[in-house]
């Protein structure tokens, strides 16, 4: 997933914003909907997609806080999820010099 997004550190980076990627591993039981072919058996992924929406349109200092306000948020609405990763990316971060991006990875 790609957002413009304004978190960081720097009075700047909330006002400017920059672009992040979030890349979300989820572990489910599958057996369900593997034979029933139903949206209702599964985890629906465009409804995971609206929860990272929301957390990143939430200002934030620190990469760390909004990984695990992603994580916890997609548990939350998905019980079903056993085991659940989040890799979020800072692209082009203001850091003084070139760097392609800055990653955050959690898990729970």
């Amino acid at each position: 997933m790609e957002f413009y997004a304004y978190h960081g550190h720097f009075k700047e980076e909330q006002i400017i914003g920059t672009k992040f990627t979030v890349d979300l591993e989820i572990e489910f039981d599958t057996s369900i909907p593997e034979k029933s072919d139903r949206l209702r058996d599964t985890v629906n992924y465009q409804e995971i997609y609206k929860v990272v929406q929301n957390e990143m349109e939430q200002k934030s200092h620190l990469l760390e806080h909004v990984a695990r306000r992603i994580l916890d948020a997609v548990i939350q609405k998905n019980p079903s999820i056993i085991k659940a990763s989040v890799k979020l990316s800072k692209l082009n971060p203001s850091i003084g010099g070139k760097m392609k991006q800055v990653t955050c990875v959690l898990s729970g």
